[in-house]
């Protein structure tokens, strides 16, 4: 055991033969051995030297083990002590237990025995350590989905909070970015599940066979390039979670399929023609309206009906502006502490720039601009000209800032339009306003639809 590694041990007993006799023992299996004969000696040692382990003998000329005990655990609450005593009973082992004592060993002891429960003792406290530090470091990376004093968000909390123990279907509803697998990883973090696996899958853009292959697996040579067997997230997600991001572009071949195991708990591998069975908790997720896809017929009703028994609906951050300086500030300072920069601070100027920036990517594009202003200024404060606001439109603007809230709102409002295909319905709920409202903006916005927009009603205009 190297000098950089040795454990510290405080040996407290008031007969000077027994504490010379364990010193000894105890530098020889390579401890870094200390010793103190009474109580105001033991806690000046504790304090100074900060020991691992800490051997105490019950009964001092001034004290007794269960003094001392909180005392040191005010010190250092990790520290592992044994307790020694020659008079042992069950009332004083546990009360010495609850005091916060690792083990209660009656006198004489045999040094062999007591090497073996301090080596115990101290595996104990390490991994308590590397638990709790574990937890901290989970902590820091898990994102909090409630993050904010808006009624929008707060409301959402209130509905999480009621079903987060049920195992029925939960489908998140809410624009890109706005955290969808932030709270499914929360739910099942908190729900009954906790224990078991939580596999995700975002499913947009995949097709038919590659949906199938990751959602049910395959068997050896089902298809050209199935060189072996491969296990499915069904099968992998087995009394556990199932995350389905974007459930709404499920190819409609594959929905009869995940309708089936849905209902049923049963489905096969591709390739195979045996049943396997399946305990899986599903969450969906999508940015679509699903009763649009259902009467376009590009979503199977009963399969929307299946997966929707509870639904969430995540608000964009135009819905909740007062929540942004907040969410602002706990994203800036995890991205700085991630590139070593903490400290950084964010200037009233920028504070002001970002709510009134209606940001279409949601918290996925503020973590994205406040990340790319932090590599671009070695300054410790964001201003609102370190800002930058990418467009995802492709118009070329890449700094909204320097923009009227007028010009803002026009571009917005066509880059919504663009993404919902042109479809006024749908980026009317998007925005959150009226269809006719919608028809009076993009007159007034001069912006360009397939068909000439009606005139809208003047009492319905905002």
């Amino acid at each position: 055991m190297t000098e950089m590694t040795r454990n510290r041990v405080l040996i407290v007993d008031d007969e000077p033969a027994i504490r010379m006799a364990i010193r000894r023992f105890l530098t020889a299996a390579g401890f870094e051995v200390s010793d103190a004969d009474n109580r105001v000696s033991a806690l000046t040692q504790a304090r100074k030297e900060r020991p691992d382990a800490i051997i105490l003998d019950y009964k001092l000329r001034d004290c007794t083990a269960l003094d001392l005990l909180p005392q040191f655990k005010a010190i250092d609450a990790s520290v592992a002590v044994i307790v020694l005593t020659a008079h042992a009973s069950v009332e004083l082992a546990v009360s010495a237990i609850k005091e916060g004592a690792e083990q209660f060993l009656t006198k004489p002891v045999e040094l062999p025995t007591l090497l073996v429960v301090l080596n115990r003792a101290l595996d104990t406290q390490r991994s308590r350590q590397a638990d709790q530090a574990d937890r901290k470091k989970e902590s820091r990376d898990v994102l909090d989905p409630f993050n904010g004093t808006s009624a929008a968000i707060r409301q959402l909390e209130s509905d999480v909070n009621k079903i987060v123990s049920t195992d029925r279907p939960i489908l998140i509803q809410g624009e890109t970015g706005t955290g969808k697998g932030i709270l499914a990883n929360w739910l099942h973090r908190n729900g009954r599940r906790r224990q078991e696996p939580f596999v995700d899958l975002n499913c947009a853009g995949l097709s038919k066979d590659f949906l199938e292959s990751e959602l049910f697996g395959h068997e050896r040579g089902a298809f050209t390039g199935a060189v072996q067997a491969k296990q499915g997230l069904f099968d992998l997600a087995h009394r556990g979670t199932l995350f389905l991001d974007e459930i709404g572009d499920v190819d409609v071949q594959v929905q009869p399929k995940l309708l089936k195991v849905l209902e049923e708990k049963r489905f096969r591998r591709l390739g195979d023609v045996k049943d396997r069975f399946a305990d899986v908790r599903l969450i969906a997720a999508t940015h679509h309206d699903m009763n649009v896809l259902v009467r376009s017929r590009r979503f199977r009703e009963d399969l929307y009906f299946r997966i929707s028994t509870i639904v969430l609906r995540l608000p964009s951050l135009r819905e909740r502006p007062e929540d942004i300086a907040g969410l602002a500030g706990d994203i800036l300072a995890r991205v700085a502490h991630e590139l070593g920069r903490s400290g950084v601070t964010l200037a009233d100027s920028a504070v002001r720039a970002m709510q009134e920036y209606p940001w279409p990517g949601n918290i996925r594009e503020l973590k994205n601009v406040l990340e790319r202003s932090l590599l671009l200024s070695d300054q410790s404060e964001i201003r609102r000209t370190d800002l930058r606001f990418e467009s995802p439109s492709g118009d070329g603007s890449s700094d909204d800032t320097r923009l009227t809230l007028t010009e803002v709102e026009a571009r917005h409002i066509a880059r919504v339009l663009k993404e919902e295909e042109g479809v006024v319905d749908r980026a009317a709920k998007r925005l959150g306003i009226t269809r006719n409202t919608l028809y009076y903006k993009v007159r007034k916005h001069r912006i360009t639809l397939r068909k000439e927009p009606q005139k809208p009603s003047a009492d319905d205009a905002d």
